[in-house]
C-alpha cells in the first residue's frame, strides 16, 4: 500500500494470529490476517461458526492480545499493550454495540448512555449533553427517561448504539447487532448505521453471519479457518 493509503487506514493488520492452548493442544483461532480499514469505511466482517471472524472482532476492539502479528489503530501499534493500555484505548477510540444490547435494567435511556462517561472522568454536565444528544441522534429523543423494559429490541439496540456514539469514538466496533431484531427492526438498526457512516463519516465494522446485514455495507471481508478467504 502507498503511503496516502495507510496514512487514511484506521485499522491496520499484518499477519495477526491468535492461538488459544487447550490442555496440551494449541488451536489456531486466527492465522496471518492482513486487514487494512480506511477511516469512514462501512466494512462487514462474515465468516461461519469458527471462521476466525468473532476472535479478529476481539482483537480489534483490543479486548485481547494477538500472538503473533501486529494491529495498528489510527498509526499506533496497539499489539504489544498491557491490558490497562488496552483499555484506555477502548475508551478512547473504540464504540462498542453488542447483540445483546448489555443495558442496565434499572436505568434510563439517558442514565445507560452517559455510564461509560463516567468511567472515563467526564464531567456531569457533559456527561448528560453528550447522552441527550446521542439518543437524539437516533431517534429517541422522547424517550430518553425509558428503562430497557418499556422500549421494543429495536429501540434498546438504538441506546446501545447512542452509548458507542457518546464517547465520540473513533469507530464503532458492532458484533452481530441484529442477531436479537426481527427484520423490520435489523433494517431499521442497519439504516442508522448507513446514516452515520454517510453523514458523519464515522468508519463503522460489523460482524454478521447474515448476508441481508452485510449487503448494507461498503465491503464485506470473509473469513474460513482462521484466514481472509475474500472480499466482496
Amino acid at each position: 500500500m502507498d503511503a496516502k493509503g495507510t496514512d487514511l487506514a484506521i485499522i491496520q493488520t499484518r499477519a495477526l494470529a491468535k492461538a488459544y492452548r487447550m490442555g496440551e493442544v494449541e488451536v489456531a483461532a486466527l492465522n496471518g490476517v492482513s486487514v487494512t480499514v480506511q477511516r469512514g469505511e462501512f466494512v462487514s466482517v462474515m465468516g461461519q461458526s469458527g471462521s476466525g471472524k468473532s476472535t479478529f472482532m476481539n482483537l480489534l476492539g483490543c479486548l485481547d492480545r494477538p500472538t503473533s502479528g501486529t494491529y495498528h489503530l489510527e498509526g499506533h501499534d496497539v499489539s504489544r499493550l498491557t491490558s490497562d493500555q488496552l483499555a484506555e484505548i477502548r475508551n478512547r477510540s473504540i464504540g462498542f454495540v453488542f447483540q445483546g444490547f448489555n443495558l442496565l435494567a434499572k436505568m434510563t435511556a439517558v442514565q445507560n448512555v452517559e455510564l461509560p462517561m463516567l468511567y472515563a472522568g467526564v464531567a456531569p454536565a457533559e456527561r448528560r449533553r453528550r447522552a441527550r444528544a446521542a439518543l437524539a441522534s437516533v431517534g429517541l429523543d422522547r424517550r430518553m427517561e425509558h428503562r430497557p423494559a418499556e422500549m421494543s429490541g429495536g429501540q434498546q439496540q438504538r441506546v446501545a448504539i447512542a452509548r458507542a456514539l457518546a464517547g465520540e469514538p473513533a469507530m464503532i466496533l458492532a458484533d452481530e447487532p441484529t442477531g436479537n431484531l426481527d427484520s423490520a427492526s435489523s433494517n431499521e438498526i442497519m439504516e442508522i448505521f448507513r446514516d452515520l457512516n454517510s453523514r458523519r463519516g464515522i468508519t463503522i465494522v460489523t460482524v454478521t453471519h447474515e448476508p441481508d446485514v452485510a449487503a448494507w455495507t461498503q465491503r464485506t471481508i470473509v473469513f474460513r479457518d482462521g484466514r481472509v478467504a475474500g472480499e466482496a
